[in-house]
């Protein structure tokens, strides 16, 4: 063949492969995207939607993002957002990580039509607000848009890169500094509101939803004057920005801890590390065990801390799903004994401890190993999301629908044990459950999959998560009434208030 016709062909052969690829014109540009499922489900993946926060827009708001001419490719991943090594049970499916990272995805019915008016879902990775990708395999797009929704997945700035708060960089915010991953988190919602029509999304009729810092996420934008109608209903899996309790010791300012932990690298201003490498910065963090400020009370973005707009009934008043695992936390259980657990109760809660055994008995060595989880679990996430659901009952006046996830996981590579453990639900949410590495996926798992699939997609729809064909789920209201999701699902009163009741008086730490 001649260099020529070999030219030409190369030319003509991507014109040949990109004839059945989707293309949906954005306010930035047009995308191309692929089809995955076998052609069921329409992916336009690596979108962004907020310039790269490099150089100096490094611990600056999200800009908007720039235009381009003829189409973008959108069949591979953008970047994860730089964090290092924080996890290793992370899986990634991206070319690495890095501060240019502000990239969303877009997953559709393959069915879609511009202007359709499909509900959309919006995802929020989890991983203590220091990790994480929308590229995890295990919340991909595959399966979710079959139950007929749009779902969308994002990236937004992690650990010393997102949440860095100082005084200088304060002043030079005009009094509030920190919070860049939570304004990313808004960036794209914006984002969504002005393109996801043309992807057959309905900008009208947005849930926000996710799991661990995602989930704490969601009730920190429910909270947040700034993202106030960019979303319509909410889900929360295991988190919430509530603290519950009385704190056992006063909380260091975000700002003084971001300040001293500047000092401690030797340069005179937060404006100097602008010019320092992506390595260099996560090197530093690493080394003086520094990973950023969560969200907190900024001016802006968060006006007061979250617990006090929900319990004054400013937040968004949207249906609210929400819920945990049984088994989010184990950690106290090793080796555990009922002579231990007797110990561990007077030594943490002295004279409360006779009324801490009660609610978490040990009379045998089996029972304390189930109190000692119990109580992890509900220190470490169920308290916490407990007081959301309630605040938001309290004081809202939609709908909510309060979940408790059992089905117990077989042991498998990264995790020991027969667990509901911290993030199981996701798999079952997404319908990817064969994306866990090494483990045995029983008939029981793909029906709850399926279950939870519908109750999720149909609360997108319509604020009710029941439907035909599922169990009842109902309403979380003053009969405390919500679902148990096992093997055989069904619905009772709220048992463990009593528990939680007894934690209002104050918890100490673990």
């Amino acid at each position: 063949m001649c260099a020529l016709a070999i030219a030409v062909l190369a030319v003509g052969l991507p014109s040949r492969l990109h004839a059945d690829s989707p293309v949906v014109a954005t306010g930035q540009g047009k995308v191309r995207g692929k089809t995955i499922n076998e052609g069921k489900v329409k992916a336009f993946l690596g979108v962004p939607y907020a310039a790269p926060p490099v150089g100096d827009l490094r611990w600056r708001p999200p800009q908007p993002p720039a235009k381009w001419k003829g189409e973008r490719d959108a069949t591979e991943f953008g970047a994860h957002c730089a964090q290092g090594n924080v996890y290793d049970d992370m899986q990634f499916l991206d070319p690495g990580e890095s501060e240019d990272c502000l990239f969303l995805n877009v997953y559709t019915p393959a069915s879609a039509k511009a202007h359709g008016k499909l509900p959309v879902m919006f995802w929020i990775h989890g991983g203590g607000y220091r990790a994480g990708a929308s590229s995890e395999p295990r919340h991909g797009g595959d399966f979710l848009p079959l139950k007929g929704v749009i779902l969308v997945t994002i990236n937004y700035r992690l650990g010393v890169f997102g949440f860095l708060a100082t005084t200088d960089l304060g002043r030079e915010a005009t009094g509030a500094a920190g919070n860049y991953g939570l304004l990313d988190m808004v960036a794209a919602l914006r984002w969504v509101n002005a393109n996801i029509e043309e992807f057959g999304g309905n900008p009208d009729n947005v849930t926000i939803f996710g799991e661990s810092a995602g989930s704490f996420a969601v009730s920190t934008l429910m909270a947040s004057p700034m993202a106030r109608g960019l979303f319509h209903k909410a889900i929360g899996e295991s988190g919430a920005a509530f603290a519950g309790a009385p704190p056992a010791s006063p909380e260091v300012p975000a700002e003084e801890k971001g300040d001293a932990w500047v000092a401690s690298l030797g340069v005179a201003s937060t404006q100097e590390l602008r010019t320092w490498s992506t390595d260099k910065i996560l090197d530093a963090a690493k080394d003086k065990k520094f990973s950023g400020i969560p969200p907190y009370v900024d001016g802006k973005a968060i006006t007061e801390p979250v617990e006090g707009t929900f319990a004054a009934g400013k937040q968004a008043n949207v249906p609210l799903l929400a819920g945990w695992n049984r088994d989010e936390s184990p950690f106290l259980s090793a080796d555990m004994t009922a002579k231990k657990w007797q110990d561990y109760a007077a030594k943490h809660f002295t004279d409360r401890a006779a009324e801490f055994l009660k609610l978490y008995p040990g009379d045998t060595d089996e029972q304390a190993t189930r109190s000692s989880i119990d109580y992890a679990s509900d220190s470490f996430i169920a308290f916490s999301t407990w007081s959301w659901i309630e605040a938001h009952r309290e004081t809202g006046t939609s709908p909510v629908y309060r979940y408790h996830f059992e089905l117990p996981a077989l042991p498998s590579k990264y995790h020991r044990g027969t667990f509901a453990f911290h993030s199981d639900e996701i798999e079952y949410v997404f319908g990817t459950l064969d994306t866990r590495p090494g483990e045995t996926i029983r008939p029981e798992d793909r029906i709850l999959s399926d279950q939870m699939m519908r109750y999720w997609t149909n609360f997108a729809k319509t604020g009710n998560p029941n439907g035909k064909g599922l169990p009842e789920w109902p309403a979380y209201d003053k009969a405390d009434r919500l679902i148990h999701l096992d093997s055989i699902i069904n619905s009772g009163p709220d048992t463990l208030r009593p528990r939680y009741e007894f934690l209002m008086k104050g918890m100490p730490p673990l």
